[in-house]
């Protein structure tokens, strides 16, 4: 039963562990960790950003996961060879998200919002 990805572990197990929150870095460090670890331009990075922090305001809401730092990274990569940042955004950091029509929407409306 340890191994079941849909049981949570029992309790005398987890106390055996430590714990550790996690959070995303402010949204400045991110957008330079996009840049330099892709090679596009500080702006193009820091909507990037914009972007990925308003798919988070979504976790909960119709989200299970926001976009992670990781997506980022994949669009810009995209948006480095070549491809527009809006599509680049959409193939990398909303469509491997969700499937759900009405959220694909709002994010792609947002990417639009973003890079208008």
């Amino acid at each position: 039963g340890y191994q079941s990805l849909m049981k949570d572990l029992k309790q005398s197990t987890k106390q055996r562990f430590v714990g550790m929150d996690f959070d995303y870095v402010p949204a400045d460090l991110e957008a330079k960790i996009v840049a330099e670890e892709t090679g596009i331009n500080a702006g193009t990075a820091a909507k990037l950003v914009q972007v990925g922090e308003a798919a988070r305001n979504l976790k909960g809401h119709g989200l299970d996961e926001g976009i992670s730092t990781r997506l980022l990274v994949y669009a810009a990569s995209l948006i480095s060879k070549g491809i527009s940042a809006r599509d680049a955004a959409r193939m990398a950091m909303v469509r491997p998200i969700t499937d759900d029509f009405d959220i694909r929407d709002t994010l792609d409306n947002a990417i639009d919002a973003v890079f208008a």
